[in-house]
């Protein structure tokens, strides 16, 4: 992708401020987009993603919000607004990434009901609830614009198993469901609606036990079509692919970027 795929377009990404997050939201403004992050904590990490990311030549913005926050929703919307007329003078963005979210453990016999709920309002409800305010905000024209992309982030595991899993893999195939249905409602105006599930990938993400071992990296490669577990960067190219003029035509569609994981 050159630098000007995105340019003059503006990206969300939710949980921008670390890990595949943060890959995306640099992907996107190397590609000549405006970001807009979101964090729900770790407020430094957002400043200086925000930061690097201006000092690179780029343009962009972090808003805190916490994904399980359905109520604080409709002000987010509002407040989304205002960033995008201050810092761009738009009144709406191009490409929604829905990436924030954190894997539990869930072991059939052992799992407590909070942490099942916890997942659910994460990687489903806020996803659908967070996209719903975007798209039909309780005031204002739509804050995502006709023609525009959202992606959802999947999961390699809601095609192979992994115990224990479970839950967080049912979540996210849920998203998948998800994903097609909203391909469908917003087809009419212009809108492609993907999932991008990725394998293995050393992040901080589940306590960051891929990056923090070579010998399960190592495993995990050897399970691998191409040999190697992914970087950030990897699966970011792939959200790009579908942001970008090349996406124009694909909606609806589970893209595992993963290396060709457990084939």
């Amino acid at each position: 992708m050159t630098t000007t795929d995105l340019a003059h377009k503006i990206v969300l990404v939710t949980g921008g401020n670390r890990g595949l997050g943060r890959a995306i939201a640099e992907a996107a403004s190397a590609a000549g987009a405006g970001v807009v992050l979101t964090y729900r904590s770790h407020t430094e990490e957002a400043e200086e993603a925000v930061a690097s990311l201006t000092a690179r030549g780029g343009k962009a913005v972090a808003m805190q919000l916490d994904t399980t926050d359905i109520a604080a929703f409709s002000h987010f919307a509002l407040d989304l607004r205002e960033a995008l007329h201050a810092t761009w003078d738009r009144e709406s963005l191009d490409v929604l990434v829905n990436n924030a979210g954190f894997a539990g453990p869930t072991v059939l016999g052992s799992t407590e009901e909070a942490v099942i709920d916890q997942l659910f309002a994460v990687h489903f409800k806020g996803v659908y609830m967070l996209t719903q305010s975007i798209v039909a905000p309780d005031a204002g024209p739509s804050l995502l614009a006709d023609g525009g992309r959202i992606i959802n982030l999947s999961t390699g595991l809601a095609r192979f198993v992994t115990a224990p899993n479970a839950v967080y893999a049912s979540m996210k195939g849920a998203v998948e469901v998800l994903t097609r249905y909203w391909a469908q409602e917003l087809g009419p105006r212009g809108i492609t609606v993907n999932a991008i599930a990725p394998g293995p990938v050393p992040t901080d993400f589940a306590g960051g036990y891929i990056r923090a071992s070579d010998d399960v990296q190592s495993t995990m490669a050897g399970m691998t079509a191409l040999g190697r577990v992914a970087s950030p960067a990897d699966v970011a190219a792939a959200v790009m692919a579908l942001a970008g003029p090349a996406g124009e035509w694909i909606t609806a569609q589970r893209i595992e970027a993963s290396g060709g994981f457990r084939l």
